[in-house]
Formats: C-alpha cells, structure tokens, sequence
C-alpha cells in the first residue's frame, strides 16, 4: 500500500483503497502489485473507541508440504478487489466493526506479507474471532491464486 492509501491528518483513507460501501466507510480494501503497509491498515481501521486492534499478516513462507518454496506469483480475477471488499462489507454488516484488508498479487519472495487482514474492536475477543473469520471467508471467496516456485526448479499453482 502506497503513502498515498494511508491515512490523512483528518483521519480519512485516501486513493483508491477506499471504498465507501454505505456503511459509513467502514470497510477499506485493496488488491495491488505494491507491498503491503499493515500499519496503515492499522491506522485507518483504528477509532478512539477500539481498545482492540488485530491483524493478521500473511507471509510468503519458504516451505509447502515438505518441499522448498523459493517464491510465489499471485494472480487475481480482475474482479477480486470487488469480492475481497464484499467479504469485508459482510463481516462488518455481521459484527459492526472497521474491516480493513489488502491482498498483493504478482512475484513476492519469502518474508514478504501477500495478506493483511486488519479489524478494530472495543474488545480483544471479538477482533480476534473476526479477523480469524475474515481470513477464512477472504480464502474461500476471492479469487486469487498463487503459484509456488520449488527449489528444484518446478512450479505449482495452489488452490486452483
């Protein structure tokens, strides 16, 4: 996420990652080549009321089932964006809370974060279980695959 989706002065998230959804803008989303900022993510979901703000990171790691991974390509239905905001959007209309999330797509090498998943609560509980669900529903709902580069020189897609 780029300076210019972070969080102004006046406490509004600028550029394309914010979506005003009818709810108040309380669902930010984003899929985009650029590399993730989760503290701005953490800012823009944050409110003098949430004493809880949790988010989970999703980091390219440098193995899958035994085999060494030396680096993923993520690829996105042009609608992605769309749907990752739509899960979002649900989780919101479900539980009230500021939802934010942004997915990378393209070459990443290991440590580098593909997912952040950023949701802001009055209570650590409730953050906790909602930004485990969204991760969950964001998995099965958007379409967005990766394929994994091996060590020994093979690819595999993942999810397909």
């Amino acid at each position: 996420m780029t300076e210019a989706h972070a969080r102004t002065p006046q406490g509004t998230a600028t550029g394309d990652a914010a979506r005003d959804t009818g709810s108040g803008e309380a669902v930010l989303a984003l899929v985009t080549d650029q590399p993730l900022d989760a503290a701005a993510l953490e800012s823009w979901a944050a409110t003098a009321a949430d004493g809880a703000v949790v988010t989970f990171r999703g980091v390219v790691r440098d193995h899958d089932h035994g085999v060494t991974v030396r680096g993923l390509d993520y690829r996105a239905h042009p609608e992605a964006e769309s749907m990752l905001r739509a899960a979002c959007a649900r989780l919101h209309e479900r539980t009230g809370l500021r939802v934010a999330a942004a997915h990378r797509t393209g070459s990443l090498l290991v440590g580098d974060i593909a997912l952040v998943a950023v949701v802001a609560s009055p209570h650590r509980a409730e953050a906790f279980a909602a930004v485990d669900g969204l991760v969950a529903e964001i998995k099965a709902s958007v379409p967005i695959w990766k394929r994994q580069h091996l060590a020994d020189g093979s690819t595999e897609w993942v999810g397909l």
